[in-house]
């Protein structure tokens, strides 16, 4: 029996959602499948997003969306607070505060993280506080970089992975 199709804008568009109901706007955590982890979740008729990640100032994660209960496309990512911010938990609920700003502006083109950067002169800013995302690739098979400067000073560096799951036949 062959795999069945997704439909990539739907993806995107349930992607969009899902990001912003959940660590973007301060979803609430359910019942974790993997001891130790946060999870949030968001579902929507066939489509199931969850959001799994372990840590504070580094915590390496993954987004699952599965349609009809079954993994359709997965993104992992691993980085968090530069090392010498490690330790000022005030300022690194700070830079957690605003990059929940930049990921609640996920664009449907591209909805892995926050916005893209197409040159310096196009970022997400707020006060001092500067979000640069560099990305590769498409909804299907993309990487990513995001990073956080304040006053000039990179402070948050995350890198991701991801894209469609393809089975077998």
């Amino acid at each position: 029996m062959a795999e069945e199709k997704i439909n990539l804008e739907e993806l995107a568009g349930f992607l969009v959602k899902a990001k912003k109901a959940t660590y973007a706007g301060d979803g609430a955590e359910v019942e974790s499948q993997r001891p130790g982890f946060k999870e949030l979740e968001y579902k929507e008729g066939d489509w199931e997003y969850r959001d799994s990640y372990v840590g504070f100032f580094l915590a390496p994660g993954q987004e699952v969306v599965r349609f009809q209960g079954k993994p359709v496309w997965i993104m992992s990512y691993s980085g968090g607070m530069r090392e010498n911010h490690q330790e000022n938990e005030k300022f690194a609920h700070n830079v957690f505060a605003f990059l929940k700003k930049a990921l609640s502006n996920v664009p449907k083109n591209k909805p892995f993280r926050g916005p893209q950067n197409f040159d310096e002169g196009e970022l997400f800013k707020k006060g001092d506080f500067r979000y640069f995302n560099f990305i590769e690739g498409n909804i299907e098979n993309f990487s990513g970089l995001e990073t956080i400067t304040y006053k000039g000073e990179e402070v948050f560096r995350q890198k991701y992975i991801g894209g469609l799951v393809k089975g077998k036949n």
